[in-house]
């Protein structure tokens, strides 16, 4: 039986973290460790720790000095001691069956690298009714296809997995750490897919399973990205760093497809010129301002990644397919 350790970095959420460690606490196959990342400056959780840490055995306190997510989980990578890492939100309640269905997947396939699955969002019929198949996928011009809460069917490999809901084996992920170039004051946006992505890059498999299942009970953030509403700064960096991982993992074809598509056409949450004149029939107060930060992330994602590029040695990369 392989040692499991459990991640969860989290930030002023006591009520919500709670629920997380209960949820973890009633696995059928229990965690070896749970570390949980702290901010230095988080006496709130802290506290909390302290009087509720008989609740939660095994558990580590990982302190952090550093803000945001990267960092957070940086430091539970570098302290968690299982051969199976897995990843989970503060604000997630795993199903009582997800660490089994976790450990079964490792223990069959020698090639899987990571596992992801679906996070069921309460109260939302939109999650709970969807019926999609195509999930963590990332078509050849650069559309990104999400849909890791509405998955639904077999177990099938990805592309890219999801923070929330996610575990690697530890010989897959050695030498690869969440990117501190991506940018953002505390969720940094896609840090999940580019550690995935670079998972699946040093020739790792890749599943999603349906039946891995979290519930997930989306929290407020602690930054200037807060869910369902616009601010240009969050935006600029999610598209930015969306810029940069996909151009970091492209060939110079894919590369050159996703900044004309990107630029001249975009998608609704990313516009580029075309979907821009389309939000202008659809949110004409905050066309202009989606489409400039859309614009400036993807310029400045991809000066992001020549930067980057420039630095490291010759070597031919691998590319998704």
């Amino acid at each position: 039986m392989s040692e499991i350790s459990v991640i969860i970095p989290t930030y002023r959420r006591t009520s919500d973290l709670r629920r997380c460690l209960l949820a973890l606490m009633n696995q059928i196959r229990g965690p070896d460790e749970i570390l949980i990342v702290v901010r230095d400056t988080d006496d709130e959780t802290r506290l909390f720790l302290e009087q509720e840490a008989a609740l939660c055995e095994p558990l580590r306190i990982i302190t952090v000095m550093e803000p945001g997510q990267v960092a957070a989980l940086n430091a539970g990578l570098r302290f968690a001691r299982g051969e199976i890492v897995s990843i989970t939100d503060d604000d997630a309640a795993p199903r009582n069956d997800w660490l089994l269905r976790i450990e079964n997947h490792f223990a069959r396939d020698p090639l899987l690298g990571g596992i992801g699955g679906r996070d069921w969002i309460p109260g939302e019929s939109y999650c709970n009714d969807g019926r999609v198949y195509t999930v963590g996928k990332v078509q050849w011009f650069g559309r990104v296809v999400g849909n890791h809460h509405l998955g639904e069917g077999e177990p099938r490999t990805v592309d890219f997995l999801k923070g929330a809901n996610m575990s690697y084996r530890r010989g897959a992920i050695e030498n690869i750490w969440f990117h501190s170039r991506l940018r953002g004051a505390g969720a940094q946006v896609n840090n999940d897919m580019e550690f995935s992505m670079a998972v699946k890059r040093a020739g790792w498999k890749l599943l999603y399973d349906p039946a891995v299942a979290i519930d997930h009970y989306p929290a407020s953030r602690f930054d200037e990205d807060q869910r369902n509403t616009f601010n240009k700064n969050a935006m600029h960096n999610r598209v930015h760093n969306e810029t940069f991982v996909l151009l970091s993992n492209f060939d110079k074809f894919r590369r050159i497809v996703f900044m004309i598509w990107m630029l001249a056409i975009g998608t609704i949450s990313s516009p580029g010129l075309l979907q821009w004149m389309r939000l202008l029939f659809i949110e004409p107060k905050l066309a202009n301002w989606k489409w400039m930060a859309a614009l400036s992330g993807t310029m400045d994602g991809y000066r992001t990644w020549r930067a980057y590029a420039e630095e490291q040695p010759v070597k031919k990369r691998g590319v998704i397919s």
